[in-house]
Order: C-alpha cells, then structure tokens, then sequence
C-alpha cells in the first residue's frame, strides 16, 4: 500500500527514476525549474527535482535526466552532469564539481568547505573557506558516505557505505571504512564473488572483537596453571616447560581486549616477574620459570651472548614490549647489542645463509633492531651515543643489501619457494624499518613476491595455515601500502579471504590455535595463537580500511606506530 498525496508524502519524491517528463507530473516540474532558472540556473532536459528538496545555491548547473529526491539538501556552487542522482536526506555543499553517471546514496554527505577555526573568535562567529569536491564520471557512492573537502574522486568509483572519504581516490578503485581505503580496482573481478563488502565485513569484525573481549578473563584463566602462564593447557597440549612468552602473551591479550594487566595481577608484580631474570651484564633474559618459586631459583642460561639465536633473542621483544604495556621498562639495557661494533654485526649478518636460512637470519635482525630501539627509548641519557649502539651500521648494511629485484634479503628455495625468504622479510623489516618509522628500500618489488608467495599452495595446508605465515603476508603488504598503491586490488582481495577465514576460527573460552588445521599440538587454542590472531586480523582489517571496527589496536611487539623515530641529520634528537 503506498501512501497518497494527502499524506504529504509522494511515491515520486523519494522514486525518483520513475520520472516521465511526460507524465502530468512534467507541468509541475516545469514551473519548479522555472523558478530556479530565473534565479541563475541552468538545467538540462528530463531534471526532476523534488518539491521538498531544498535546493538554495549561489550556482547551479543540472544535466539531462538528473534528479534531486525528497528532503536533500543542496547549496553552494555546484554543477551535476547529465544521468546523475542525489537520493533522499543527501546533502551536497559547497562548491562541487560532478561528472556525468554519478550516483548519490541516502543520508550521505559530500561537503566541499571548511568552517576557519582560528583561536581569536568563536567558531560560530567565523566563516567558511573551500577547496571544492571533484566527483568524476560514473561513480556510485553508497549510502551514509561522507566526502571530505578537497578530495577528487576518480572515474568509475565506488564508494562504500558509510566510508569516510578524506583522500583523493583513483579511477575504478573500490573503497571503504573510515577513513577510506581503496579495497580493490573494479578491474580485476568481473564475478561477483568480491563485491564490495567494507559495511557487512565491518559488523562481522565489531562482533567477533565483542565476543573476545567478552570471553578474555576466561582463555586468560583457561591457561594458568600452577602458578604460572602456559602456553596452551597440559590435559589438551601435553606437559609444556615453564617459560617467559606465555606471561608476555597473556599481558598483550589483556592490554588488546581488557586495557588492563590480566585479571587478579598487580601491573608492578607482573613487570618484577618479567624482569626478574635480566642479567645486568648483557640485558639478556634467559629462558625460565616465572612463577615465585622458579624466580627464587637463580637464572641459568646456555644462551648466546649475542641475541641473534635463541629464547633469549624473543624475550628481547615479547618482555620489552609487555613491561612496557604494562607502565614500567626493562631495568637494564641490553649491552650485549648496545657494545657490538659495526664491524662485528656486519661479519655477523655476511655470513648467514640468507637462503635456507632466511627467517632465521631476519629474526636475528629483529631482535638487534629492537634492543637498539629499547635502548634509545629508554636509556638514551645512560648509554653513549645516545643508545643507537649499531643501528646506523645495520641500516646501512640492510639498504645496501636489499635485492632491488625482489625486494627481500632472502633467496627463493625449491620449495616452498619463497617461504623462508618473505617470513625473513617480516621479522627483518617490522624491528627494523618498520619499527624506526623508515620506508623500505623497494616496496613495489616486495609486494611482487610476498604476492606470488601468497599464492603458493603450501600455504593453504594444515602446516602451511598457521599464525607465523599469515602474518608474515599480511604486515608485509601492509607496510608497503604505506608507500605505493601497487597490486592493492590484488592484496585487499587475499586480505578479505583471510580475513573472513581468521574471524571463523575462534574457539568459545580458548581463543586461537596457532595453526588451526593442525592435528597436533598446535592446533590447540592457545596464548600465542591467540596473540598473534588478534594482531593478525587487526592488520587485515586496517589493510581493507575496517580496523576501526575492532576497537582495539595493537600496541606491544605487533604495534603498528614505529617504538622510536631517528632524528633527521639537522634536528634535535
């Protein structure tokens, strides 16, 4: 039943498009459009422009078989091309330029000005300024969207629902979340299997973060045991050695879900229990027992004085960043990276095999990386130099060495082919460049590999489907898009799959398994898994655009924001 005219709502104001000129309604839609053209207007052949669309501009120029629904809003300077829509409760302001085929959901909003906000007046006493808004020829912006002044939308755009636009955005991308990313190039799909999907995936994230949070004192309490954090329980996973990450773990989910210590732990005791075994000496923190009676027991270690192999060089990273989540800092800063000469890490890293042994090799590097941004953030006025150790000596080394071809340090293998190298990649590059807030030396050949990496179909099977692998994709392609759009169609559509992938593996009361379709141990729900699963879908979502729906951010070893900035040469440290 549609409503009659006498309810003062109209089936053709908010229809528009079954506007016939030739209907009887085209008497009334002439002397509506007389009255604008009389005022300056210009407007094309088959306009509609609803009665109760407020239409106040200081210039406007319509093209053929345009229309302007019910109750939107539209003022300013504007001019609309030919076949173009504005549908219902839409505001467009200020000085806007349209191509032809643009369409125009509900309730959104394209508002090409800017209120001046100087500190001397008042806000409501100031005025308004504009760059404009440049929509180009056959764009569809979905419903809720928001423009922001001074963006150029390319040629056969489509922008997602409720996306916030502040960026310019290329012809035929595909876009959406807040602030708007481009998901992928329309170019690239021709079925329908990778529609837009930014708002239906968004609630799909809000619900998966809400029941997490919901569930975390339970998978927290669910892996204590004896006084002590292990990784995955001993009736499930098998007798586990006590150990320093499970702790680390278990203070990263809480700060991610809970933005608190873990349940029933003083934030001061948990920093003592993590820092307990540093030696003084070196900064190492060996492998041990964290409960109180393993603490009483002195720390031993057959570690390397070196933190390039070993428990001890992961401590570096999940005990820096975990004291650190939780107020305090490490007591001492690690001298054993801090003394090592230029010349010693350069013979170090020359003699790897950064073939066979690629993740290895980067994983050395990491934990080099970390400690000198550790000490720079927290012992630059105790150490010389400022606590920067070796850290010019390893840039200087990794730029020069970085194949151009490839991006990576690593060589391929026989198979799988380039595993070692791109999981050599994520480590090398997240303690490094990442980590100081430096780009990488050649990001577009980097996403060539990690890309056909990705593809590989090793990484589909039960040993190849795991946290580290994924992971090892996903930040790669993410830090690159920090420089270059290139392949980003491809690699939001590898996100997307992953991502739906990832959100369907939790476990009520347990979390994530670090590979979960594994038939062993590490198929178990645990507190690694459960780490580095969260950190992984917060990249995937923030490389679609949609991290904002999670609600969480990662700010221990997966922290998105660089732990240090080096100073350029000319400033103050």
């Amino acid at each position: 039943m549609h409503p009659s005219p006498a309810d003062g709502v109209r089936r053709i104001d908010f229809l528009p498009w079954e506007y016939d000129p030739a209907s009887p309604e085209g008497q009334a839609q002439a002397a509506r459009q007389q009255d604008l053209v009389a005022a300056g207007a210009r407007i094309g052949d088959g306009v509609f422009i609803a009665p109760n669309a407020a239409v106040f501009c200081d210039r406007l120029s319509i093209g053929d078989r345009t229309y302007v629904a019910a109750l939107a809003y539209v003022t300013g300077d504007l001019t609309i091309g030919a076949d173009c829509s504005i549908n219902p409760y839409a505001v467009v302001r200020g000085e806007i330029r349209m191509g032809d085929g643009v369409r125009i959901g509900a309730h959104t909003s394209i508002l090409g000005f800017n209120h001046s906000m100087s500190t001397e007046l008042p806000i409501h006493q100031q005025g308004t300024w504009s760059k404009g808004i440049t929509l180009g020829d056959d764009v569809w912006i979905g419903s809720n969207a928001t423009i922001l002044d001074g963006v150029t939308v390319g040629d056969h755009v489509v922008i997602g629902a409720s996306a916030v636009v502040t960026k310019d955005v290329p012809d035929w991308a595909v876009v959406a979340g807040n602030p708007a990313r481009v998901i992928r190039d329309r170019r690239t799909d021709t079925g329908g299997s990778r529609a837009p999907q930014g708002p239906e995936l968004a609630t799909e994230l809000q619900t998966f973060a809400n029941r997490a949070r919901d569930q975390a004192g339970d998978l927290l309490a669910r892996c204590f045991e004896d006084g002590r954090f292990v990784d995955r329980p001993a009736d499930l996973a098998g007798p586990l050695e006590p150990g320093v990450r499970p702790w680390a773990d278990a203070v990263e989910i809480a700060d991610l879900l809970l933005d608190a210590a873990p349940p029933g732990f003083d934030p001061a005791d948990l920093v003592r229990r993590l820092t307990a075994r540093q030696d003084p000496a070196t900064g190492l923190i060996p492998a041990g027992d964290l409960s109180d009676g393993g603490l009483e027991r002195a720390p031993t270690s057959d570690e390397p004085l070196l933190p390039t192999d070993g428990s001890a060089s992961y401590h570096i990273l999940s005990v820096g960043y975990a004291v650190r989540l939780l107020g305090g800092r490490l007591p001492h800063p690690v001298r054993a990276v801090h003394e090592l000469s230029e010349r010693q890490l350069i013979s170090d890293l020359e003699a790897r095999d950064w073939g066979a042994r690629a993740w290895g090799s980067g994983a050395a590097v990491d934990a080099l990386a970390t400690a000198c941004a550790l000490n720079i953030a927290d012992f630059s006025t105790e150490l010389p130099d400022g606590g920067t150790g070796p850290v010019y000596g390893l840039l200087g080394w990794l730029t020069a060495r970085a194949n151009p071809a490839t991006g990576m340090w690593g060589a391929p293998e026989p198979a799988p082919r380039w595993l070692q190298a791109v999981n050599g990649f994520y480590r090398l590059t997240r303690g490094s460049y990442a980590q100081l807030g430096l780009p990488l030396p050649y990001p577009e050949a980097a996403i060539d590999t990690v890309l056909e990496h990705a593809a590989d179909p090793h990484l589909a099977t039960p040993e190849g489907y795991n946290a580290c692998n994924v992971l090892d994709v996903v930040h790669p392609l993410w830090l690159a898009a920090n420089q270059t759009e290139h392949r980003r169609a491809e690699g939001a559509a590898w996100a997307q799959d992953q991502l739906r992938r990832a959100l369907r593996n939790w476990s009520d009361g347990a979390g994530l398994a670090f590979a979960p379709l594994s038939a062993g141990s590490d198929g178990v729900a645990g507190l690694q898994g459960t780490e580095m699963w969260l950190s992984i879908i917060w990249y995937l979502a923030d490389y679609l655009g949609l991290a904002d729906a999670l609600g969480y951010r990662p700010r221990g070893v997966h922290n998105p924001d660089p732990l240090v900035r080096l100073a350029p040469v000319g400033t103050k440290g």
